[in-house]
């Protein structure tokens, strides 16, 4: 490690090399799966290199490398498991759409709702929804296109979406 913080290419190539089955075991301790502990491994050895500096060479190189190695195995851990407290596995009847026609009567229905809906809106508003909701243009390419500034654009998109909302609802 002293020789790869001078810059040794290839002593640090090497290091690299000789830790890694080292890195894996300790990764192993917490680790069942094989890609956990390979993403480990990983965290571990891209630690290492952020940190490498750090090391002290008048010091033994073993204690600091495990005390990494533990630490991104156990942070890998625990990330994992708060991760999977939060989640549910799926199941086919979980689906929404299983069947190939699913929904189809009413996508029609539902488009051409919109679309009148959208004829109800005021032009200004209409034309910022469209271009920017269904268009999917960037703020600054509607206000070239339209001529007016973003902040108009972002007040024409706000009332729009309010007001279809109210005529979705019937409200209006």
């Amino acid at each position: 490690m002293a020789r790869a913080q001078t810059g040794d290419k290839a002593a640090y190539r090497q290091l690299l090399v000789e830790i890694t089955p080292y890195v894996r075991s300790i990764a192993s301790r917490y680790h069942r799966v094989r890609e956990d502990i390979e993403d480990a491994v990983q965290d571990v050895l891209l630690s290492v290199h952020l940190i490498r500096h750090s090391y002290d060479p008048s010091r033994p190189f073993g204690p600091w490398l495990a005390t990494i190695a533990d630490r991104r195995a156990l942070d890998r851990l625990r990330k994992r498991l708060r991760s999977a407290g939060r989640e549910t596995a799926l199941a086919p009847e979980h689906e929404t759409f299983v069947a190939d026609g699913a929904n189809s009567e009413s996508a029609g229905l539902e488009a051409e709702e919109l679309a009148r809906a959208l004829e109800r809106l005021p032009p200004g508003q209409r034309q910022a929804l469209e271009l920017l909701k269904l268009k999917e243009m960037s703020l600054k390419e509607a206000s070239a296109a339209t001529g007016l500034s973003i902040t108009a654009l972002k007040v024409a998109t706000h009332r729009a979406l309010k007001s279809l909302k109210l005529v979705m609802q019937g409200k209006r």
